[in-house]
This record gives structure tokens, C-alpha cells and sequence, in this order.
């Protein structure tokens, strides 16, 4: 018997009876550990895009920030981070077609993302008024009402639909959305400011003009 052969028979005896032998799990546990180490590399690479994106739209970049957000999404195309400040960079530089697949696609990863439906929903809003007025803005409220499921104290959320409501005549209906805000959160002055307006259409121009006096106040 060689002095190889001695060797390995030495080691098989060590294994309890009928224990298998396990052939190639060194080169297993080698290839998940290089596996794990690129997503970690890869979710690194993906952050410091998505970071780096962020920074460049909040000093007014949205062009370069589109750009680091592409990168992040060529890294990870699931990354609905990176899709919902895109779509706002978009949003800011007037493109809200592209602005509202972005949120929508966030939506298709995590359809719980209230703000996603918020933002995607003021998008309908301001796309041109003739597109708007025949469906913008119905689909508005269609999001801002799913943003107020997810969270019923949202109170952007009830200025935004109140707004929509407005530019549907449907005076009351915003003038609900605004009680609903001053309800929770006395010291919103938009509310008031907005309430009055939907007052005004109605003819109750004291209620309008209360509601004014107190968001001058605030």
C-alpha cells in the first residue's frame, strides 16, 4: 500500500459507520462564500449610487442624480429605492410621464409604499391640464386615496386629493378632506388656505374668509 493509499485509509477510518463521503463541499462552501461576498459588494456599490444620487437632487442636480440612480439600477434592477428617487429627480425636471413608471414600477416591488402613491399621484396632477382634466385627475385621487388607506393621518395626502376635488367641482368633497386635516393638524395652514377657496365657490364667502384670517394667523 502506497504511503497516499495509508493516508486516506487513515482519515476513512475517522468517519462514524456508514457515513457518506462528501466530495466536492470545500469547492461548495468556497463558491457561496464568493456568491455572498458579491451581493455584499454589489449592495455596497448600489447604496453608495443610490447616496450619491440623493445628494446631487437635494442641491439641485436632478440630471446627475438621474444618472447615479441609473447605475444603482443597472446593479439591481429591483431596487425600488433607487426607482422612487428617480422618479422624483424626474418629477422635478417636469417629466412626469417617466416620473410615474418609476413610482409605479416601486409600486410593483412594494405596493405598500404611501408615498410612492402620493408622489405618483401629484404627477397626474400636474401633467398638461387637457390630459388632466379628462383622467389625471381622476387617477390622482385614485392614489391619494390608496396613500390614505396605507395611512389614514397623511395629511399631504388629503391636501392633494382636497386640490383634485377642486379642479373636479367637487367642492364639498375637498372641503371634507380639509376638515379632515384641521381635525388632526390645527397649524396646517394650506388647509385653511385651500378650504376657503373651496368655500368660495360655493358662495360661503364668511367661511372663506374666516378660514383665510386663520391661516394668516398661523
Amino acid at each position: 500500500m502506497t504511503r497516499r493509499t495509508t493516508a486516506l485509509a487513515a482519515a476513512l477510518s475517522l468517519l462514524p459507520l456508514g457515513q457518506p463521503l462528501l466530495l466536492g463541499s470545500t469547492t461548495a462552501l468556497a463558491t457561496s462564500a464568493v456568491v455572498l461576498s458579491t451581493l455584499a459588494a454589489n449592495a455596497q456599490s448600489t447604496d453608495v449610487h443610490v447616496d450619491a444620487g440623493v445628494e446631487k437632487s437635494r442641491s439641485g442636480d436632478f440630471k446627475g442624480a438621474i444618472d447615479d440612480f441609473n447605475k444603482a439600477l443597472v446593479i439591481d434592477p429591483k431596487n425600488a429605492t433607487a426607482y422612487y428617487y428617480r422618479g422624483l429627480s424626474k418629477k422635478e425636471l417636469k417629466d412626469h410621464k417617466g416620473a410615474i413608471r418609476d413610482f409605479h414600477k416601486v409600486l410593483q416591488i412594494n405596493p405598500n409604499h404611501r408615498y410612492s402613491y402620493f408622489s405618483r399621484g401629484t404627477s397626474w396632477m400636474e401633467l398638461n391640464p387637457e390630459y388632466a382634466f379628462f383622467s389625471g385627475y381622476h387617477l390622482a385621487i385614485k392614489d391619494f386615496n390608496r396613500a390614505i388607506e396605507i395611512d389614514p393621518q397623511y395629511a399631504d395626502a388629503y391636501n392633494n386629493r382636497g386640490i383634485a376635488k377642486i379642479k373636479l367641482g367637487d367642492y364639498q368633497g375637498a372641503i371634507s378632506d380639509y376638515s379632515t386635516i384641521i381635525r388632526t393638524d390645527p397649524k396646517y395652514n394650506k388647509a385653511y388656505i385651500n378650504r376657503g377657496y373651496a368655500k368660495k365657490e360655493l358662495k360661503d364667502l364668511k367661511g372663506a374668509c374666516e378660514d383665510w384670517k386663520k391661516a394668516a394667523e398661523l
